[in-house]
């Protein structure tokens, strides 16, 4: 029976009385639940994204288990329900097409069913956004798992790294130092056990982010998957999200302002991915949180960058786990952070991380002697060929190349590009600035990750690895190079990257965070004139309601109605 004094809103369901009343208990019957379990004790909604075709979340049915088994201790009735599954290894385009659409179910099963609170289990790049955005529109006590970190990939003596090393071994094939035998034997030796990418790329970064957030439990974010303390977590947590609702710890009173701050400088500090950007805007447009693509920039100046991990160092998540984890670098960098936010521990950031130690000092740095100093992380960039924004991860790019001026090769499709990339006669030199557009959230369709576009093959045998990069797309987390992304407005709605034509010169000024196209304002304006834009995507489906609707990055790629949230209030009887 519930501890508290108001009336929970699953008795809307199992509470009622009548023909209503029947058919809620009468079909739940039916997998052996016991009389009392509808006595008005707090429902738990366990919302999962397991699936087989999503391997970093594979093993999310096990750990729901373990969420189970807290809830039934601490009183509560666990329910399991499936929720849209968004794989990064095998889904096309791109799960971030997908992501707003997760979220919009996430939203309306949960309100559309008679849960107290909920328990979202993630992993996977956009299965963590995608529920914690529809989590926060419908606004009940909400807490998150993910799924944690594979092991190491080991090969030839050396740890590698799911994602950086794909980038770094394909690119030594083409450059014709690897073979393709070596790199077939190191695709057995980087996916060793069950989770999520385990370098910093975006699964580890979202994982790392939602920590800071306040929506997961201390330390939940870097323990690999396959440690019992990853189901000892999630044992905890079944126990936690049951008192959160006895305490009415909604989502809104968690993911306030300050957590948003507290998230943006966290990623500074681990060096996370220029995906948090966006995915931090849609979740606080999901709450009415204000937050800017310039907070971003601003919050994050006198951040260094503490954790020495891929693709911006050496180690990975699992060595990040047993140096301390998130509170020991959320402890070093505590002057910086709003330590009285409570979390869904109950408790502030700093009751969380009071007791935290840093056991490896050459994986997490200190403010005294950081990895990387202040400013190394992803910086916002303007100018007239950015105007609504765009950003860059100062530590992923090549110190050189942060102050460039070179002339445009430009492709209007990925495709486009990789057809003549490994062509040796390709026109380019180390100066090229290489633009690939119509990539962007509308013209993709869905914001891909291809702006960490391949060198060519040509400056590879040359032994020149890097280049300035611009796109309207995004960059895994796991990518690396001098690679401008999120340009906005993108080339499909009309905006300056539309315009850019071979042989044009851009300019790029980290420094002074600014991109510019050296183009007449005049010349400019014929070219606009002549512009058009291209076809829709499709004309059904999900694809056209996305490519309706979509928002450019700056705002967080949401759709412009999901925006906000419609609130818990159960919705009218369905007999």
């Amino acid at each position: 029976m519930s501890m508290t004094n108001r009336p929970l809103r699953s008795q809307e369901w199992f509470g009622a009385e009548g023909r209503n009343g029947f058919i809620h208990r009468s079909w739940m019957r039916n997998q052996g639940f016991a009389d009392d379990v509808f006595d008005g004790r707090p429902v738990i909604g366990i919302a999962t994204t397991w699936s087989e075709l999503t391997p970093c979340n594979a093993h999310l049915r096990d750990l729901a288990e373990s969420v189970k088994r807290g809830v039934w201790e601490s009183g509560g009735l666990p329910l399991e329900f499936p929720a849209m599954s968004l794989g990064e290894p095998l889904m096309r385009p791109t799960t971030m097409l997908y992501r707003n659409l997760l979220a919009m179910e996430a939203e309306e099963l949960i309100r559309a069913n008679p849960l107290d609170g909920v328990v979202l289990l993630s992993g996977c790049d956009k299965t963590t956004p995608g529920l914690l955005m529809g989590a926060a529109s419908v606004d009940l006590p909400t807490l998150m798992v993910t799924g944690g970190p594979m092991l190491n990939g080991k090969f030839r003596g050396r740890d590698i790294g799911s994602g950086t090393d794909v980038w770094r071994f394909t690119e030594e094939q083409r450059a014709g130092r690897m073979t393709a035998a070596d790199c077939a034997e190191a695709e057995v030796c980087m996916s060793r056990s069950r989770g999520h990418c385990m370098t910093m790329g975006t699964a580890s970064t979202m994982a790392c982010v939602t920590e800071a957030l306040g929506v997961q439990l201390p330390g939940a974010a870097a323990v690999p998957a396959v440690d019992s303390r990853r189901y000892a977590l999630a044992h905890a947590a079944g126990r936690r999200i049951v008192a959160m609702v006895e305490e009415d710890q909604r989502l809104s009173t968690v993911l306030t302002r300050e957590a948003f701050e507290n998230a943006i400088r966290v990623n500074a500090a681990i060096g996370g991915s220029t995906n948090a950007v966006v995915h931090l805007l849609a979740i606080a447009g999901r709450l009415g949180v204000p937050l800017s693509l310039e907070d971003f920039d601003t919050l994050t100046a006198d951040v260094p960058m503490l954790v020495n991990l891929m693709p911006s160092g050496t180690y990975l998540m699992e060595d990040f786990a047993y140096a301390g984890g998130l509170p020991a670098v959320m402890k070093e960098i505590a002057p910086l952070l709003h330590l009285d936010h409570v979390t869904v521990s109950g408790k502030s950031v700093a009751d969380n991380v009071s007791g935290a130690q840093c056991w490896n000092r050459e994986v997490i740095g200190t403010m005294e002697a950081p990895f990387q100093p202040a400013g190394s992380g992803t910086v916002v960039l303007r100018g007239s060929l950015a105007p609504s924004g765009a950003v860059l991860k100062v530590s992923a790019a090549s110190p050189d190349l942060l102050r460039h001026t070179g002339t445009a090769l430009v492709f209007d499709r990925i495709e486009d590009y990789v057809a003549v990339a490994d062509d040796p006669d390709l026109e380019v030199t180390a100066d090229t600035v290489i633009v690939v557009r119509n990539a962007g959230p509308r013209g993709y369709p869905g914001f891909p990750e291809v702006g960490n576009v391949p060198m060519p093959r040509r400056l590879l045998t040359e032994g020149v690895t890097d280049m300035v990069r611009i796109s309207d797309a995004r960059m895994s987390g796991t990518g690396y190079g001098t690679c401008v992304l999120h340009v906005a407005p993108e080339a499909s709605v009309g905006g300056p990257l539309a315009l850019v034509r071979t042989g044009d010169v851009i300019r790029l000024d980290v420094p002074a965070r600014r991109l510019d196209l050296l183009v007449d304002e005049a010349e400019l304006e014929r070219r606009r004139a002549a512009w058009q834009p291209p076809r829709p995507a499709a004309d059904r489906g999900w694809v056209r309601l996305y490519s309706e609707h979509v928002l450019q990055a700056d705002r967080g790629a949401d759709l412009d109605f999901l925006t906000g949230g419609s609130g818990s209030a159960p919705p009218r009887h369905s007999h």
